[in-house]
């Protein structure tokens, strides 16, 4: 017991001797932890139904996180029982996998909204965001009625869909080539959206935020809201996808 007392008395004071030992330990706890991922394609199993968001829902996104909504709302249901029945199927993997960045978060002054999707109406949403207050009473959450005025921007949506194939959004070359169409049909009630759907299945395509003669950024946040947690059928998934 002497002896080993002695060992660690002997490294503790010996600066440069404490600093090998643990560089020598953090390495190796390092390539243990970082050596296996060269040797797998993917952390994330692919789930049936996930896919890239639609231009007009990007631009939705891209407002989502421009006015910083993660910093009160959360996209991540944790697999325990209050947050499940609160809110419903825990979140996976998969459902972020086109993100970036994610919209996980870290705080919830207002509600998840992972599963936000199809649980109100474009009226409900419209609403909420010009006056909280007006559906409920209790919010903090201050108004972004400007968004109703505000025409959404749609000569950069073709780069920026190519910036996301750059960092692995597998959008093909039609939905690039396509994406100012899709843009303005999406919110089009009078638009043929055969194509739209064919390209992104599930999409919802109807005029948003109640104003059908304009392309306003109310439109896209609310299309992107109606979509959170709509394109995985919890319902029909695997045994395997239900454990990720």
């Amino acid at each position: 017991m002497a002896t080993q007392f002695a060992r660690h008395k002997t490294i503790e004071r010996n600066v440069t001797l404490l600093a090998v030992l643990a560089f020598i330990v953090v390495a190796i706890g390092g390539i243990v932890e970082i050596a296996p991922l060269f040797w797998i394609d993917t952390t994330v199993v692919k789930v049936d139904g996930v896919r890239p968001y639609t231009p007009l829902e990007q631009v939705g996104r891209n407002i989502y996180v421009r006015e910083g909504c993660y910093g009160c709302h959360s996209q991540m249901i944790r697999p325990f029982r209050d947050e499940v029945e609160r809110y419903g199927h825990y979140s996976l993997a998969a459902e972020s996998m086109y993100d970036h960045p994610f919209q996980w978060g870290s705080e919830r002054t207002g509600p998840d909204l992972a599963r936000v999707g199809n649980r109100y109406s474009d009226e409900w949403h419209v609403q909420h965001l010009k006056n909280p207050r007006a559906v409920v009473p209790q919010s903090i959450m201050p108004p972004y009625a400007f968004l109703a005025d505000r025409d959404v921007e749609i000569e950069s949506i073709t780069a920026h869909l190519k910036a996301l194939r750059g960092v692995g959004v597998p959008y093909s070359k039609d939905e690039i080539a396509n994406a100012k169409a899709d843009l303005v049909a999406q919110a089009d009630p009078e638009a043929d959206t055969t194509a739209l759907l064919k390209r992104y299945p599930k999409a919802q395509a109807r005029d948003f935020d109640g104003d059908p003669k304009r392309l306003t950024e109310m439109d896209a946040l609310v299309a992107y809201l109606q979509t959170l947690g709509t394109m995985v059928d919890f319902n029909a998934a695997g045994p395997r996808e239900q454990a990720e």
